[in-house]
């Protein structure tokens, strides 16, 4: 076990840039991000308003299009999936680790990840497929399949077994123990108690299959989302006017080692940038494969409308909701205390509003952990559709609901350690697919953009 650890950190160290290893990832996402963004000629940023146009008229799918949920449950579902503890916990493991500058580089790469988001529904919508009982599949090991010459099939069939294996860490086992964790901490409650009533809330959504979880999301996510950013933006509100120091402070940040302070024990430009984008991808997953496989199923006929309705997500996540949590953090004055994790946003929060500040995170860890193992369940199930057929679909459910209990009672410091390697093994057959069919991603958002209603 031991020599399989040592092997994990030294597979981090190469794939994110620990320890003294090359961050391999860290240049491949942010050049085929910027590839991208340039391709499609900066469409992500100026046709921004349009896109957000698209994702209300989203509520109601087009007219005779194909699909088993409308567009914009699939962003919901999508959005279930990345909006978790990485928007509580990873922003502030990424400023304990990296300082405020790492969320500068967490913005970079939200920015250029909005063109891997987008390219990536476009391709799972023009070439998913109907399987043997009448749903729709997509995502990487599709288009891989389907729009690549049969000498590069394989890396489809690697992006599914690392999905479905990695699902059950990052957005499963990772997601019940933060939120066992969480609830032990404020309310006292054992971990197994919570374990328990968290497989059983899981269960009775996912057995229902997308329907039914997309259905959830469709009404969760709103509003879950809606609610943090109020409880934020009125901690943010009561600092108005420290704001331009806070902003200057990352940004000086993410270009200059920070000093040790308080508790914070400094870091690097390097460290700012590798926790930046590590814990950015971790929680917008532009990149990874996943969120196509939920775009897949929406209920269109146009690809390039699913992509931009995509592109929304990461804007969503990243921009918006990460750095409401890093502005908490580092306006309450709390970012270089030297807690860490979910325990540093707790503190943030009861810091800015005394007394109910901690119960906001306690319940959003809690909603935002329910709705990512909803949606990973979704990814790794067709990940391993995509190599076991159907019959493995209830066999992967009870499995499922199996590691949430599981999860939340064990320490998962190796967890979190294989999580980030199957993150990085995930975007890498994804990221090879983006680059070789971009020109198919470039010609079809011209074609749409050349026809009088795509303007």
């Amino acid at each position: 076990m031991e020599i399989f650890k040592n092997f994990i950190e030294l597979l981090n160290s190469i794939l994110w840039g620990d320890k003294l290893g090359f961050p391999l990832l860290i240049p491949l996402l942010g050049l085929v991000g910027i590839y991208l963004t340039v391709g499609l000629r900066f469409l992500t940023w100026h046709k921004l308003v349009y896109a957000a146009g698209l994702l209300w008229k989203g509520r109601h799918p087009q007219q005779g299009a194909s699909g088993d949920i409308s567009p914009f449950q699939a962003l919901m579902t999508a959005l279930s999936a990345t909006i978790g503890t990485g928007n509580i916990a990873g922003v502030a493991t990424a400023i304990y680790f990296g300082g405020p500058g790492a969320i500068f580089w967490m913005w970079v790469i939200a920015l250029f990840g909005m063109a891997t988001k987008y390219a990536e529904a476009v391709l799972a919508v023009k070439y998913r497929e109907v399987d043997e009982i009448g749903n729709y599949v997509g995502g990487p090991m599709y288009y891989i399949k389907n729009g690549l010459k049969e000498k590069w099939h394989w890396l489809g069939g690697a992006f599914a077994f690392f999905g479905m294996i990695a699902g059950f860490g990052l957005g499963n086992m990772v997601q019940s123990n933060s939120v066992a964790d969480e609830i032990h901490n404020t309310f006292n409650i054992s971990p197994w108690i919570s374990g328990l009533i968290l497989a059983a809330l899981v269960a009775s959504v996912i057995l229902g299959g997308i329907k039914r979880i997309a259905e959830v999301a469709g009404k969760v996510v709103p509003v879950m989302a809606s609610a943090y950013f109020i409880a934020a933006l009125s901690i943010i509100l009561l600092h108005f006017n420290e704001i331009p120091d806070a902003l200057a402070l990352i940004v000086n940040s993410a270009f200059s080692n920070t000093a040790a302070s308080g508790g914070f024990a400094g870091a690097t430009i390097m460290m700012a940038i590798r926790w930046g984008v590590a814990r950015g991808i971790f929680s917008n997953e532009s990149g990874l494969g996943s969120a196509p496989i939920a775009h897949a199923a929406a209920r269109t006929n146009d690809p390039v409308r699913q992509g931009l309705i995509a592109m929304m997500g990461t804007f969503i996540d990243t921009i918006i909701i990460c750095s409401m949590t890093a502005l908490v953090i580092i306006l309450t004055g709390v970012w270089d205390s030297g807690v860490t994790g979910a325990p540093l946003s707790s503190l943030a929060f009861d810091t800015g509003l005394p007394g109910a500040g901690k119960y906001i995170v306690s319940f959003g860890i809690l909603v935002f952990a329910f709705t990512t193992m909803l949606g990973w369940s979704y990814y790794g199930e067709r990940c391993g559709e995509y190599l076991f057929g159907v019959r493995i679909i209830i066999p992967f459910r009870i499995a499922w609901v199996t590691a949430v209990f599981v999860g939340s009672i064990f320490d998962l410091e190796f967890v979190w350690l294989l999580a980030d390697a199957l993150n990085g093994l995930m975007a890498i057959p994804n990221l090879i697919a983006l680059l070789l069919l971009s020109p198919v991603i470039f010609q079809v958002t011209r074609e749409y953009f050349n026809k009088p209603s795509g303007n």
